[in-house]
């Protein structure tokens, strides 16, 4: 019978002491370079208009706004990261259809209960869904997600009509990786930061980055010598090795085809990746007294599959604690299992080493590169040492063999919201 690592490798699973970091950050250079000159590639390299110049004054205090999901929040911001007057209520559209109005209304009302305890003008509002950039720092809605209906919004640049109904004159449109980028800031003290890469890895996954304008070719005309952060949409990259389970899981989501690197590493898709391993295992003889159990399986949470491969159990009902009928069935599971979190680790790290080093920046190992890394997938696997690896992969990616110097910024709480009120304040 063969071995685990022969069944995975058979099946086209590039374990991570088997993949190419070298191969895959020229990919992700050579996809880069194609997106900012407009040209086909699996990186949309999305420019924002939004800079990181100038020093945040200190004390300063911001209306923020950030909608994302079933809720939204408003509150001030302050930097050292602070927020207070903090309130959450239903996002507008996520408890049926609303109209043009009724959708401004909400967040026009949060506006006004927190007038006059902000020190700057400019409000800071983290859109975190579909949409267009634009020079004036607003969005134009591309398209809802997360089951928000309000269609009569599609079109319109949000900031602008906010403004319409609340007299503010001026507001900053970003999303949330860019204002994750944008709260590194709020980190740096009397550091000396080269420059600054924003990155989530939660459920889903982005990066965004700051690039010098005469770089991005697609807009011709930009001021020279300035830089913009851009929004790479960096889990579209298609260029990593796929195995018959990666391809066989993306089959099965409600986007086949789209966010390839994404359903590689992020938390919304690696326990259908180690299901469909499990499965295609069972058949293949390795689990002979669990096997019908395995294939009754529907779906697998990547947080169970993960506390599983950890062996931590807590009140919650994990379905895999009952489907391996002994011990050396449940290790013979971890083994076939781990290498999904290990790899999505490597691949982690190889995709921030590229972003480093297209910025161009961390020659001096006093004025490192930042970035802030926020989401539960990075901080909270159980499975493997998730950022302890990926720190140690950089080490050696960017570090020992190009003498470029990066630093993982501490974790700022509430970061879009954060990042936002940096956005009103630059």
């Amino acid at each position: 019978m063969k071995t685990p690592e022969e069944f995975l490798s058979d099946n086209g699973f590039v374990t991570a002491a088997e993949i190419d970091r070298q191969a895959l950050i020229s990919s992700l250079l050579s996809e880069m370079e194609k997106g900012l000159k407009g040209e086909s590639s699996s990186l949309m390299m999305i420019p924002t208009y939004v800079g990181v110049d100038g020093k945040i004054p200190q004390g300063a205090k911001a209306i923020v706004l950030d909608a994302g999901g079933t809720n939204f929040r408003g509150g001030i911001v302050s930097i050292p990261p602070q927020i207070e007057e903090k309130q959450n209520q239903p996002m507008p559209g996520t408890r049926g259809n609303v109209g043009e109005d009724e959708f401004y209304e909400a967040f026009a009302n949060e506006v006004k209960r927190l007038d006059g305890k902000a020190t700057v003008e400019k409000i800071g509002w983290c859109f975190s869904y579909p949409a267009e950039s634009t020079p004036d720092l607003d969005a134009k809605l591309v398209r809802w997600t997360k089951n928000v209906e309000a269609p009569a919004i599609v079109g319109q640049n949000v900031g602008a009509e906010l403004l319409k109904r609340t007299g503010g004159k001026s507001i900053a449109v970003i999303n949330d990786t860019v204002a994750t980028l944008l709260a590194a800031k709020a980190t740096e003290g009397d550091k000396n930061y080269s420059s600054y890469i924003g990155f989530i890895l939660g459920t889903g996954t982005n990066t965004a980055y700051v690039e010098k304008n005469e770089n991005i070719i697609k807009l011709p005309g930009l001021p020279a010598g300035g830089k913009m952060i851009i929004n790479a949409e960096s889990g579209a990259f298609d260029k990593a090795p796929r195995s018959k389970f990666d391809i066989a899981a993306d089959a099965k989501t409600s986007n086949p085809g789209q966010g390839l690197y994404e359903k590689m590493i992020a938390g919304a898709y690696l326990g259908s990746v180690g299901l469909e391993i499990l499965k295609a295992a069972a058949k293949e003889g390795f689990f002979p007294k669990s096997a019908n159990a395995i294939s009754g399986l529907g779906a697998l949470e990547t947080r169970d599959l993960s506390e599983f491969c950890a062996s931590f159990r807590d009140e919650r009902n994990n379905p895999l604690y009952s489907v391996f009928a002994d011990a050396d069935e449940s290790k013979m599971a971890r083994r076939l299992a781990l290498p999904v979190f290990e790899r999505a680790a490597v691949l982690t790290a190889i995709q921030l080493a590229a972003f480093v080093i297209k910025s161009g920046e961390g020659a001096d190992a006093s004025s490192p590169v930042a970035i802030n890394a926020d989401g539960s997938t990075y901080y909270k696997m159980k499975a493997i040492p998730f950022a302890e690896t990926v720190v140690k992969e950089l080490d050696e990616m960017l570090v020992k063999r190009r003498n470029i110097h990066y630093e993982i910024t501490p974790q700022v709480d509430y970061a879009p919201m954060v990042g936002a009120g940096i956005a009103a304040m630059l």
